[in-house]
């Protein structure tokens, strides 16, 4: 993972992404992502459940339904029904990707990935560098 430069826009995304994320109905996680184009934003998303489902992330043992999308994931298929493309975008995203959603991050065409918190394995984030995707870890936001 490389140290590039971070900008103010950075970090005012990367609130937003964070603010997002409180839209979630999950209650163990709750985790946001922009989508940049051109210094525009083209998609949001938050961690839930697929349309038509109870908002309900997790079960009576507090385990998550393995049907919850994640917030990238559905910030990519929000922009796939969209006349926009994220091709070269950059994701703002408050938690790093797991390596399902790096996969699909890395076929939309997103070039560069800012995260916040590290997810429980950071072997999205490895495929990622190594799909040459560029990748930034912003520990804080001051």
């Amino acid at each position: 993972m490389n140290t590039p430069k971070v900008s103010k826009y950075d970090k005012a995304y990367l609130k937003m992404a964070k603010e997002w994320g409180q839209l979630s109905y999950c209650k163990r996680k709750k985790v946001g992502a922009i989508i940049v184009k051109d210094r525009m934003i083209i998609s949001d998303g938050y961690n839930g459940t697929p349309s038509g489902f109870e908002n309900c992330c997790e079960d009576e043992n507090d385990t998550t339904h393995w049907y919850v999308l994640h917030a990238e994931a559905n910030a990519i298929l929000k922009v796939a029904r969209s006349t926009q493309s994220c091709q070269d975008a950059t994701l703002y995203i408050t938690m790093s990707p797991c390596k399902d959603c790096s996969k699909l991050i890395h076929q939309a065409g997103i070039k560069r990935v800012v995260y916040l918190e590290g997810y429980k394995d950071l072997e999205g984030v490895e495929f990622l560098v190594k799909a040459g995707v560029e990748v930034v870890h912003l520990a804080t936001l001051d």
